[in-house]
């Protein structure tokens, strides 16, 4: 073996031995019983806040949830799991602002759309959010931190939202 091969070889060894120790190291694992127990208690959902991010802190605290990757993995599962409940209530919220514009027109009056209304905010919204998260990944300078406090800001905004929207469907159902 030359000279000149034998760096390349301990490069090859190098990631062998990395690649190792990161199969052993333990993965993250999401559960979002924190944030289900904190919404389970009694009081309005807006008053909820405090519960955004409570599960992806726990899995933060294990393993590999403390690196770097192991954060934007807890954070986009915490994510993940108030997009599924904002879209549930924005469907459900949608259905009764449809409901009522149809009987509305039943009596013959004429009103402003409210489900183009809860639509167009919506997507105002969901711009609002993407310039605000990218804005605080730019905060970062583009170092590692940027991808979790990205995520981390995508998970609190969507979970707030969810919660505003879900105050608004416990306010419509009263009327």
């Amino acid at each position: 073996m030359r000279r000149a091969d034998r760096p390349a070889m301990g490069a090859v060894a190098l990631l062998a031995a990395l690649a190792a120790g990161q199969a052993a190291a333990q993965a993250p694992e999401f559960d979002p019983g924190e944030t289900e127990a904190c919404l389970a208690e009694p009081e309005a959902a807006a008053g909820k806040t405090h519960c955004v991010g409570l599960s992806a802190l726990a899995c933060m605290a294990v393993g590999d949830g403390q690196t770097t990757v192991g954060m934007g993995y807890c954070l986009d599962r915490e994510r993940a799991f108030w997009d599924a409940r904002l879209n549930d209530v924005y469907g459900r919220l949608m259905a009764i602002e449809r409901a009522q514009e149809a009987e509305m027109a039943e009596l013959g009056a004429s009103v402003p759309s409210t489900a183009t209304a809860l639509r167009d905010m919506q997507r105002a919204w969901i711009a609002y959010r993407d310039a605000a998260c990218a804005y605080e990944a730019t905060q970062w300078g583009g170092g590692t931190g940027a991808g979790p406090a990205a995520m981390g800001c995508l998970m609190t905004l969507t979970g707030h939202q969810a919660l505003a929207l879900e105050t608004r469907l416990s306010e419509t159902q009263m009327q």
